[in-house]
Formats: C-alpha cells, structure tokens, sequence
C-alpha cells in the first residue's frame, strides 16, 4: 500500500475551505498512485471543522479510515509548539477533533504550547506522534531536552524538504531517527498535487486502523520512496500554489480545475 504520512487538505492555511479543491486533491492523489494518505491538516488553519465535517459526513468510514474519492484518509493534525517547529499527530477521527479541542481549551490558534506542556497532552490520546521537518529553518524540535524527544515515535521525511533543503536532508533524518530508536515515515507535506508522488512509503499489506498502522511501522515493514523528480513535483506545486493564492487575492477562485480535459 503506497501511503503518504504527510498531506494537507487545502492549497494555504489562510484560505477559506472549498469542497471542489479538497475533492480534486484526493481524485488527483489517486489518479497518481496514491493509495493511502494521513491528512495532518494545520491545527490552526482557517475553517478547520469544514474539512472534516465535510470529510465524515460524505465518505464511508474504513476502520479508522475514510475511504475520499477512492483514498484512504488517516486523520491528523500538524500542532506548532512555542519553541518553534511543527508536531504531527495521526489517529482516529475522534481522537484528532478531541485532542485539538483540548489544545485550544489550553491555548490558541496564535499562543502555542511549549512542548513540555504539548506532549504529555498529545502522549495521553492513542496516535501515533512524529516530529515533522527537522532540518527545515526556523523548527527547533531537535533543540528541545532529550526526555521530550524520544517521546516522538517516528522521523518526517519531508517531501518539500527534499527539495528545499536538498539530498543531504536524507541521510540527516536516516541518523537522527537512528540516534533516538525511531523509524522514519514519508510525507510529501503537499498542499496542492503536483506534489503528491515526491515522497512515499510503500507497505507490504493494507491495513485500515490505527492499531495495525503503528504495527506494521514497529515491524518495518514497509520502504521509502523519494522520487527522482521530487525537485521537479515541488517546484512546479509551489508555482502553481502562488499562482492560485494571487488569483484569489484579485477576487478569483482558486479552486478552478487544472486536469487536463
């Protein structure tokens, strides 16, 4: 099963949720091989409860899974902590609204946890827990106390890091996950789908909850996948997400379609 750990379900945080955009990634991620995703939405994007809603009340449920436009979609949430840096959270669909809604009892969508308050929190919910982006500028996950860190269970490989920091970002998570015991997951952090592809990990079996989803990853069995084109994919995904966010800007809509005809 080709499963991409990292996904968004808008084209930018600051822009206001449209079913059309959201179904077009989903069909696109399937239409390029994707088989499986986890949408680790931002905690703090606008109109959050939209995605979901509309997620839960259109799809049929799959184990702890939604099966959207032929994808199974793992709920999940990308949480900012106050040092500065992204966490990622990946579990079932009521797990991910009750852990963001005592997030925000806590904080805000603008005051961030600091992380030795952010994940006892986290660690209480049955998720699985990843340390997003590492090496990109500006997180600081990898400055905080050990004690904090090996509470992470699993590395991001990050597709645009990929890409932004460069090949030498590989090796960089390959050793610092092996420095703390913990296995490495792919995720193409995309926001619209030209980007879906750059990364992945491909699984030996299916699996639809949770709990099979942690056990296959404790067993490894599965591999990573980096596109040799995964420069090319994030490029031309970034290109085309400025272009959108400056066409709704000037009054446009940004969720027009982009498949070929």
């Amino acid at each position: 099963m080709i499963l991409d750990t990292h996904t968004h379900g808008k084209l930018a945080k600051y822009l206001p949720f449209s079913k059309k955009y959201t179904q077009t990634l989903y069909k696109e991620a399937k239409k390029r091989g994707v088989e499986a995703l986890c949408l680790t939405e931002h905690f703090n994007t606008q109109e959050f409860d939209h995605i979901y809603q509309f997620i839960n009340q259109n799809y049929p449920r799959q184990g702890d899974a939604f099966l959207v436009e032929g994808v199974r979609v793992f709920p999940g949430l990308e949480i900012d902590m106050q040092e500065g840096g992204h966490n990622l959270v990946i579990g079932r669909y009521e797990t991910i609204l009750a852990l963001r809604e005592e997030i925000l009892r806590l904080s805000s969508v603008e005051e961030f946890l600091p992380a030795a308050e952010l994940f006892p929190l986290i660690k209480k919910y049955d998720v699985l827990f990843g340390a997003a982006h590492v090496y990109r500028q500006g997180v600081h996950n990898l400055l905080l106390p050990e004690t904090l860190i090996q509470q992470y269970d699993f590395f991001d490989l990050n597709g645009k890091d990929m890409a932004v920091v460069g090949k030498e970002n590989y090796p960089k998570i390959i050793d610092i996950a092996k420095k703390y015991g913990k296995p490495v997951l792919a995720g193409s952090d995309t926001h619209q789908f030209l980007q879906f592809g750059s990364v992945y990990n491909r699984f030996e079996k299916e699996f639809t909850t949770i709990a099979e989803f942690r056990n296959e990853v404790a067993k490894g069995a599965y591999e990573l996948y980096i596109s040799p084109s995964v420069n090319e994919k994030v490029e031309g995904a970034n290109f085309v997400k400025k272009a959108l966010k400056q066409l709704h800007n000037q009054g446009g809509s940004y969720d027009l379609p982009l498949g070929i005809e």
